[in-house]
């Protein structure tokens, strides 16, 4: 019953600007995936289309506490540590409880919502995650004071920022930035864990 859709992925950009018709949210650090909730069921598939079976159980607990008849979320799989930070080692290792961090809707009861602006499917998501829950969360966004948001993200040591126009269609041909703090430190930790394997 769904479309094939194919996730927008961020292109790496050095440089940091601030723009009215930009918006700026956390970039987290974890697997993105696209939920697919339907009937009561969530899948989560992978940006390669494939099946995260072995968060099977964190897909129950999405289609639990997202109340809609169906629904594509794109978010992202995250596991946080005591200070509620991402940390993708824990992830990988299992040492934690993971989230699903949502943070844009492109398919709800029915009704395809890729050419609405991102603003107007911001608003929507935001209607349909839980204010309160343990495994699904709404990602937020500024769109202003950017730069002081990234000296934020660099105090406290988070992977960076993902911008995107806040009119852009939910399209491969939109065009969506990351800039990454080059200090981020999990980045050892992922280094180090797939060398190893």
């Amino acid at each position: 019953m769904f479309p094939k859709i194919s996730p927008i992925i961020p292109v790496r950009r050095r440089d940091l600007f601030e723009s009215a018709e930009w918006v700026y949210e956390l970039k987290h650090d974890g697997f993105r995936a696209l939920a697919y909730l339907n009937g009561g069921g969530c899948r989560l598939i992978s940006r390669r289309g494939n099946e995260m079976k072995r968060f099977n159980e964190l897909a129950g607990l999405v289609a639990k506490d997202v109340k809609v008849k169906s629904a594509v979320l794109d978010g992202e799989i995250v596991a946080l540590d005591g200070s509620s930070k991402p940390a993708f080692y824990d992830l990988m290792k299992r040492q934690c409880q993971a989230v699903y961090y949502a943070f844009d809707i492109l398919w709800l009861n029915g009704r395809d919502l890729r050419d609405l602006s991102l603003l107007e499917r911001k608003k929507i998501l935001r209607s349909v995650i839980p204010r309160q829950s343990a495994c699904v969360g709404y990602v937020s966004y500024v769109d202003r004071q950017a730069m002081e948001l990234f000296e934020i993200i660099k105090k406290d040591d988070l992977e960076g920022l993902v911008v995107k126009r806040k009119d852009g269609k939910y399209s491969q041909r939109t065009l969506w930035y990351k800039i990454l703090n080059p200090a981020y430190t999990q980045k050892t930790g992922r280094h180090e864990f797939f060398q190893r394997q």
